[in-house]
């Protein structure tokens, strides 16, 4: 159960901590049900049993709320991917892996959590740093595997990184962003193993 919040602002530490988590805990169970566009600030307390007055002690708008509640749905796609690719023996394994586990996290997102997913896709539209964070998240993960298979003499090293890295994201670049992504769901099932095939050929030195 929810505890009743204090009547005066509670510490630093532990006891603030743990009213935020209860916040975006009960947020995300709100948006999950009626979306992030439909609810709104007083929704929440109201669901909470807070004031608004008192979440706004902890969050200066819905957006940050939402904000915390994208990170962690994008953490959970950038973890899936980066479990996926751990085990994997050389650059063009690595690559594969992450193309594939990018598309079927993000895809299974739409298709099981359907709200939790818009919000992501809204944080993208809208420029959120949780979206900006998540794509640039996944860049430096493929500029490390292309470092290496350079390093390793697995892809040709002719072209400047920054400009194979940034050309490599455009192809990526419509199954990375949920706003798109939504978009290309009829394409999921082929889409990763084709495309890499292209990304990889053009990295053959």
């Amino acid at each position: 159960m929810i505890e009743t919040p204090p009547s005066t602002p509670p510490s630093r530490g532990p006891a603030e901590h743990s009213v935020r988590e209860q916040i975006v805990a009960a947020a995300e169970e709100h948006f999950s049900h009626y979306g992030y566009e439909k609810t709104t600030v007083s929704d929440l307390a109201k669901s909470i049993g807070f004031s608004k007055a008192y979440i706004y002690k902890f969050f200066d708008s819905k957006q940050t709320i939402g904000e915390a509640i994208c990170s962690k749905v994008l953490s959970a796609i950038v973890e899936a991917i980066e479990e996926a690719v751990m085990n994997a023996s050389t650059p063009t394994e690595k690559f594969r892996r992450m193309f594939k586990a990018l598309v079927e996290t993000g895809s299974n997102l739409f298709f099981n959590d359907r709200k939790l997913y818009d919000i992501a896709a809204h944080s993208a539209g809208e420029g959120w740093p949780s979206a900006r964070g998540y794509a640039q998240h996944i860049k430096q993960m493929l500029l490390e595997i292309i470092r290496e298979g350079r390093e390793s003499g697995e892809f040709e090293r002719k072209t400047p990184l920054d400009e194979t890295v940034h050309s490599i994201f455009l192809v990526m670049h419509p199954y990375v962003n949920p706003l798109l992504l939504q978009h290309n769901l009829d394409l999921v099932e082929d889409a990763p193993a084709q495309l890499s095939n292209l990304v990889l050929r053009s990295l053959a030195p």
